[in-house]
């Protein structure tokens, strides 16, 4: 009898984990606003038909809102002293932040001051990904309300960087409660978007400080690269991350990666250690990605969520009340 009493409480505390992820719940607007994420959806949709680059621009920008501070938001926030994360040089190339706007400006019309920007970008990045497949590529458990404060110095040090090698970028994640197989899973979202020549040329130019190439990038592949971005100082051009697959939500980024054509020097870190590489592999399934990626963008956007009476629900996305 203690047996089984003991197995059903295993198996509740299994289930209420799989409902609430850090305070975070499902349908967590359905008594105060029940049209909340059909709205976020709508809006999200009708932008992303017109200008399908968005998906990476609100997954990339979702990214970069959890890893400081948590998925609070912060990344929306303005500051006249340009001291603010999105005055951060990871985040000078974001963009996107007019159509979140919009889109929170829609469900204030119906629910003031009920629905969080956080929420709203956490609903977009989802929404905007999957609007091709029509159909949610993964859950998003919401609840998260804004955080009030977003420092410049905090980006700098917490963004993971394009030019970390292995054991940075294993370290930043773990701080952030994710593991080795998220790391490369996540990066997975490279698939979709662009780079711009300036994180990547020294692979093509000045690897080691001495006007020599990365000798682990594909030869072939750089010597296309060259004819894109022709110097160091090029800051401007912009180049596919996945090539000729940047708008294509899918595994590809890993079959290219395995030919030694990842973009930036973190992509290529995924190759230099075994247990990335053993994920690396087993992300080559296409079915095996899309389970994985949905768990693990559930785990990322949990990270240090602000959820109760702690924070606030902005009004307006880019300033606090």
């Amino acid at each position: 009898m203690k047996s089984h009493f003991i197995l059903l409480i295993i198996v509740l505390f299994g289930v209420l984990l799989g409902r609430c992820q850090g305070g975070l719940t499902k349908n967590f607007y359905k008594k105060k606003c029940p049209d909340a994420e059909q709205i976020i959806k709508t809006a999200t949709e009708k932008h992303v038909s017109k200008n399908p680059i968005l998906a990476a621009k609100f997954l990339r920008m979702h990214f970069h809102d959890c890893f400081v501070r948590g998925c609070d938001g912060s990344i929306l926030l303005n500051s006249s002293s340009n001291t603010a994360e999105k005055d951060a040089v990871p985040n000078l190339t974001l963009s996107g932040f007019d159509v979140i706007d919009d889109i929170k400006a829609q469900v204030e019309k119906k629910c003031p001051g009920v629905v969080s920007c956080a929420d709203v970008l956490a609903l977009a990045a989802r929404d905007s990904v999957s609007f091709p497949f029509q159909k949610p590529l993964w859950k998003v458990p919401t609840g998260r309300r804004d955080g009030r404060v977003s420092r410049i110095a905090e980006a700098m040090a917490q963004i993971p960087s394009p030019f970390s090698d292995f054991k940075t970028l294993a370290r930043s994640y773990a701080s952030k409660g994710l593991s080795v197989h998220d790391l490369v899973v996540l990066s997975g979202g490279h698939t979709i978007g662009i780079g711009h020549c300036n994180l990547f040329s020294s692979r093509l130019y000045n690897f080691t400080g001495k006007g020599d190439q990365d000798p682990s990038l594909n030869k072939a592949y750089a010597n296309f690269l060259k004819t894109k971005c022709r110097s160091l100082s090029d800051t401007t051009t912009i180049v596919e991350i996945d090539p000729r697959s940047s708008l294509n939500f899918d595994n590809n980024y890993y079959h290219v990666l395995k030919r030694n054509m990842g973009l930036f020097q973190s992509d290529a870190a995924l190759l230099t250690d075994k247990k990335a590489l053993k994920s690396v592999n087993e992300m080559l399934n296409p079915s095996k990605f899309f389970q994985e990626f949905a768990i693990s963008m559930q785990k990322m956007g949990a990270i240090g969520v602000l959820t109760g009476n702690a924070g606030e629900i902005r009004n307006k996305c880019s300033v606090v009340n």
